[in-house]
């Protein structure tokens, strides 16, 4: 799903109105039916819904809704925040149908703080303030209505975007008020704000909803973010072959484990494997053969020649794809092995955990890395690679910059995990939950994008893959046994039916 700016977005709606064709009236028409029919399944009639409507397209949304709630039965009160004189044609259009409904009662204008409605804890209020088209912080008597809402115990539910909050650049409730929104209802496309952590507070849950807009300009209206789905995904999986065999879904080499950490090696492994690779090395210190070899019989050895960490590459002309840095440490020799792996390896490699850690403190060996390389950074590593920023939209600004200058493919974990391409343009993921943020959720993650890279794939498919179904895995585990329980194991029991359920 392509994530457009909001000049696009309008351009989106402009090219719909023209060749639907449709006015704009009815498109909004069909906007507001959304909004009921989500409502209506949320929300019984037992509800007073107080509605704050703005003069413009978005006060035209709550104008259009509040009419059709109340010609359902729900009591609907209908407050106007009146800071012009002047109203958009298609916020006139839709209170004079609202008025003719016979719902003038129900209206109310809002000038000062005085004129503030009351509402019980049980109340819905409904944000229709200011839509994504805004361009300065709000102050003034609107920001008093805005911090009004904030203040109220009734659930709030904003149309298109949180009032105050900008859909393509940084926020600062400091500078202006922002509606807290438990939900957003949001049209069509997701606005790029609902991605980033710093406005978490602000969209609560966000809901896209289609309202028609004509696939011709979708299809080719050229954008620079994604938000990954299964229809996305699918399409991209390979099939098998009758006459496959385990040398036709390559053959992996994971370096991973130190002393006390060969457990995360064992993770990477297990979930390589249930990538669907056809053969797999796992190169380890002594310390961890016996362990391994019990716990994923599966999996072939290469030892190191020291006790406790990695020191030395192996013969690595046998390898279509290498993963390096689960449960690493950070010992000078284990550093100098991966200065020759980085010097003797062509093909891309996915550096995890200390392996990041090492570039990080090795920053001029960043340029030497194979191109098309796959680092998987968690926010903190990112930041000790590429220097701290200010806010989120500078975040995604470094990430570019970064995947660009040194050739490689960025999957910034976290909520949403963000993947940078090196030709700038970020794929957003749809799956997971707050029950991944476990120890060894990265191990497992590291695994499968090797697995998926020794089969063929290309590091741009290997990364948006496995990352969709490293988080599906963990959806349908928190599904089964809670959030709070999830271990990193409980998502690699979980990839098979990923597959399964992506297929």
């Amino acid at each position: 799903m392509k994530i457009l700016p909001i000049e696009k977005v309008r351009e989106a709606d402009a090219y719909t109105i023209k060749n639907g064709p449709i006015a704009s009236v009815d498109l909004m028409e069909r906007a507001a039916k959304q909004l009921f029919k989500w409502i209506k399944k949320k929300v019984d009639k037992t509800h007073v819904i107080h509605i704050f409507a703005g003069l413009g397209n978005n006060g035209g949304d709550g104008l259009a809704l509040s009419r059709m709630l109340a010609k359902k039965g729900y009591e609907v009160k209908i407050h106007i925040v009146r800071y012009s004189e002047k109203t958009s044609e298609d916020f006139r259009i839709n209170f004079e149908r609202l008025s003719a409904a016979g719902f003038e009662k129900n209206i109310s204008d809002l000038k000062e703080s005085s004129s503030l409605p009351e509402t019980g804890e049980d109340d819905i209020i409904v944000d229709a303030i200011f839509g994504s088209g805004l361009t300065r912080p709000i102050q003034g008597f609107i920001a008093e209505v805005i911090e009004y809402i904030n203040q109220q115990p009734a659930v709030t539910i904003s149309i298109d975007i949180p009032s105050g909050l900008f859909a393509d650049s940084h926020s600062d409730a400091k500078k202006g008020a922002i509606v807290s929104a438990d939900y957003t209802l949001s049209f069509q496309f997701p606005k790029l704000a609902f991605l980033l952590p710093e406005n978490d507070r602000f969209v609560g849950q966000w809901h896209i909803l289609d309202i028609g807009i004509l696939p011709g300009f979708i299809n080719k209206v050229k954008v620079s973010e994604y938000f990954m789905h299964k229809c996305d995904i699918a399409p991209m999986l390979k099939q098998r072959q009758t006459f496959s065999h385990k040398g036709t879904f390559g053959h992996a080499l994971l370096i991973a484990g130190s002393y006390g950490k060969t457990g995360a090696a064992i993770l990477a492994s297990e979930a390589c494997l249930r990538s669907g690779v056809g053969l797999l090395h796992t190169h380890i210190p002594k310390a961890g053969y016996a362990i391994m070899q019990t716990a994923t019989p599966e999996t072939m050895l290469s030892i190191d020649r020291y006790e406790n960490y990695f020191s030395e590459v192996p013969n690595l002309d046998i390898y279509n794809a290498i993963g390096v840095g689960p449960g690493l440490g950070m010992e000078h020799q284990s550093q100098m092995a991966l200065k020759l792996l980085i010097q003797n390896y062509k093909n891309p490699v996915v550096f995890d955990a200390d392996a990041l850690n090492i570039l990080a403190e090795n920053k001029t060996w960043l340029s030497f890395l194979p191109k098309n390389s796959i680092l998987t950074p968690h926010p903190k590593e990112f930041e000790r690679l590429a220097g701290k920023w200010s806010d989120d939209y500078k975040k995604l600004e470094k990430l570019r910059d970064f995947s660009f200058i040194n050739g490689v493919y960025v999957v910034l974990k976290g909520a949403y995990t963000a993947i940078c391409f090196p030709d700038k343009s970020i794929y957003f993921n749809s799956t997971g939950n707050p029950g991944m943020a476990t120890a060894g959720s990265g191990d497992v993650l590291t695994g499968m994008i090797t697995g998926l890279l020794a089969q063929g794939y290309s590091s741009g498919a290997a990364v948006v893959i496995g990352v969709y179904l490293h988080g599906l895995a963990g959806d349908l585990a928190a599904k089964k046994i809670g959030q709070e329980s999830m271990l990193a194991g409980d998502i690699i029991e979980h990839i098979g039916k990923a597959f399964k359920k992506t297929k």
